[in-house]
């Protein structure tokens, strides 16, 4: 269930806010790659659902159990391997998720899917040159994979380069039109240079997309509250959260919108 928006994940210019993780994570406690879900299979991969699950809750508990399980039996398992690693990320267990997907890449290499995730949770992690160590030598330059795109550009602009996070992102764009995940992170990082109605433009167009998840939903939401469109923010919020988390959201925008203004008066 989401909490009230955090700055945790975004900074801008003006506001001076710290931005100390991955773009990959979004600015609302809803995580960037999704929840876990269940399905009569078992929970399914993160990056598959539209949902997303909250540190210490049952749902986390059961798919950590089960993808836990999974990995034990068949360490070599792409698909156990990058679920345990997702379910563990939101658990806050970075440090194991980043082994794990470390042997995963050994394991599948040349796999792109793999990569660009080894390469997220080392920048979630703080490393940031060596994720884009890994992104680099996993891309090939003549056939480049957007998700590997994304994932740099992300990293490129948690180290203050926007103008390089975009190119990557227009380029990953001209590979998989108007994909929403790399729409959602150009939308991020406008947000980070307060680019807000760039940064709108770019998450609605994410929203149109049939296969948009909750995180756009919500950023487009942070975009516009963060403009003083109130009303419209808490639209967009409401059409899946709880009236009283949304308005929760919305509040917390006006607030952190104020202190915005303030910091630039006294700037």
């Amino acid at each position: 269930m989401a909490q009230p928006l955090s700055t945790a994940r975004t900074k801008s210019a003006s506001s001076k806010v710290k931005f100390g993780c991955a773009l990959a994570v979004a600015v609302v406690s809803l995580a960037l790659l999704g929840g876990c879900n269940t399905t009569r299979s078992g929970p399914v991969a993160a990056s598959h659902s539209t949902k997303s699950l909250a540190a210490g809750s049952p749902e986390l508990e059961r798919a950590l159990s089960y993808w836990g399980n999974s990995y034990k039996r068949n360490p070599k398992d792409k698909q156990s391997a990058m679920n345990y690693a997702a379910a563990l990320r939101i658990n806050n267990q970075g440090g194991q998720a980043e082994a794990i997907l470390r042997k995963a890449v050994i394991d599948n290499s040349g796999d792109p899917t793999v990569a660009s995730a080894y390469g997220k949770v080392l920048a979630e992690n703080g490393k940031l040159q060596e994720a884009l160590g890994v992104l680099d030598n996993a891309i090939d330059p003549t056939n480049p994979d957007w998700r590997m795109l994304s994932a740099k550009g992300a990293i490129y602009d948690q180290l203050g380069q926007p103008q390089q996070a975009r190119e990557l992102y227009k380029q990953a764009l001209t590979i998989v039109p108007n994909e929403p995940s790399v729409l959602n992170n150009l939308g991020m990082s406008y947000i980070l240079t307060d680019e807000l109605p760039a940064a709108e433009q770019a998450l609605k167009l994410a929203m149109n997309h049939p296969n948009a998840t909750s995180r756009v939903r919500q950023n487009l939401a942070l975009a516009m509250g963060l403009q003083g469109k109130f009303d419209q923010a808490r639209s967009v919020a409401e059409a899946e959260l709880d009236p009283k988390q949304a308005e929760a959201n919305i509040a917390y925008l006006q607030s952190m919108l104020q202190q915005r203004i303030s910091s630039r008066q006294s700037g």
